[in-house]
């Protein structure tokens, strides 16, 4: 059973960082202004305080639910009456990316016939599905040293954060080049592009935005609990079996590190071993070269089913990139194991598309 929503009034007292004052307390706070609009200084505003009462290391900081000095007046423009988030108080219109049924269906064949058999499609297009969202900046990056120029998309699952506008690594991405689009498929919300599912996004990934391959994976943060399969590593068992049932040749990046503190995602995390077991259908899975610890691991979970691709590395490259290189906590030099994953992953995605 959920627990009732831990809701406070509170005062912005600055925007940038956004901080509320709640109760005499000056707190961090974060707002979908897509949604809720603007926060200037002074406005009073509803926040949900659970997760920085509870000194969650993601997601810690208050957010804010409603803007009751300037929040009030918002409403759809257009036709749009798809609904994200439906049946929260949250919910509201969007315009799906999925392409419409007489457009699957032009071709003559049935929507559902697999990509492999629709000419009119990318032949090559292929699907890297990541275990949380610190592997994307690596991996976006790897796949533009194999490939440049060509278009990598993109498509934020559930997992971890949903509002697609929480990721400064997707501004960021997108702004050097190294994303050509985001599309967030329910219940993810607020990117560029709106899907109602993951395989609806990949279908028009493939079909109507132009893209040459995806990388598709969870928000900011990744859900946890101390369970076997409760926890935001399985949004990558989904995401993998609608790829592979659009035909698509599919990639799993494997969640790898040598410094992890939790003994459970060492060498390789039990989010990705869970996934390689459950799947019902084989994946490729990319492994950084000279790891045989974690490749041996993952060979064991693979078994006769997966296909392991060992893939070279530049870590030193990444590095001088500038871009992100930290993960929870952790610098690339502390763990380079966990960045040379998504790395290999990032390069085999470009060499198989």
């Amino acid at each position: 059973m959920s627990g009732r929503l831990k809701l406070r009034r509170g005062v912005v007292v600055a925007s940038e960082p956004l901080t509320v004052e709640v109760d005499g307390e000056r707190r961090s706070a974060w707002a979908d202004t897509a949604l809720l609009g603007e926060m200037r200084e002074g406005d009073e505003v509803v926040v949900n305080v659970e997760a920085l009462d509870l000194g969650l290391g993601s997601g810690g900081f208050d957010v804010v639910h409603v803007n009751l000095t300037r929040g009030l007046e918002g409403g759809s423009l257009g036709d749009k009456h798809v609904m994200k988030l439906n049946y929260t108080s949250l919910q509201h219109p969007v315009a799906p990316v999925e392409r419409r049924l007489d457009e699957a269906n032009s071709s003559g064949r049935n929507a559902f016939s697999t990509h492999r058999s629709e000419k009119t499609l990318r032949p090559r297009f292929a699907v890297l599905i990541i275990p949380l969202h610190g592997h994307l900046a690596p991996a976006a990056w790897a796949a533009a040293q194999v490939a440049p120029g060509s278009k990598v998309g993109y498509v934020q699952t559930a997992g971890g954060a949903l509002p697609g506008s929480l990721s400064r690594d997707v501004v960021r991405l997108r702004a050097e080049g190294l994303l050509c689009g985001h599309v967030t498929a329910a219940p993810a919300y607020g990117g560029e592009h709106e899907a109602i599912s993951v395989a609806g996004a990949l279908d028009a990934a493939a079909a109507r935005l132009g893209w040459d391959a995806a990388i598709a994976g969870p928000g900011p943060g990744i859900i946890g609990s101390d369970t076997a399969l409760g926890h935001g590593g399985i949004a990558a068992l989904d995401t993998a079996h609608a790829s592979l049932a659009l035909g698509l040749p599919t990639l799993l990046s494997p969640r790898l590190s040598g410094a992890d503190p939790r003994e459970r995602h060492l060498p390789v995390s039990h989010h990705t071993l869970t996934a390689l077991r459950m799947l019902l259908a084989p994946v490729e899975v990319p492994v950084p070269a000279g790891s045989p610890v974690a490749t041996a691991t993952l060979a064991e979970a693979a078994g006769w089913r997966h296909r392991l691709r060992e893939e070279p590395v530049d870590l030193n490259g990444y590095a001088a990139s500038g871009l992100p290189a930290t993960t929870m906590g952790r610098t690339l030099e502390e763990d380079p194991l966990f960045f040379s994953a998504a790395l290999a992953a990032g390069a085999a995605l470009r060499r198989k598309g």
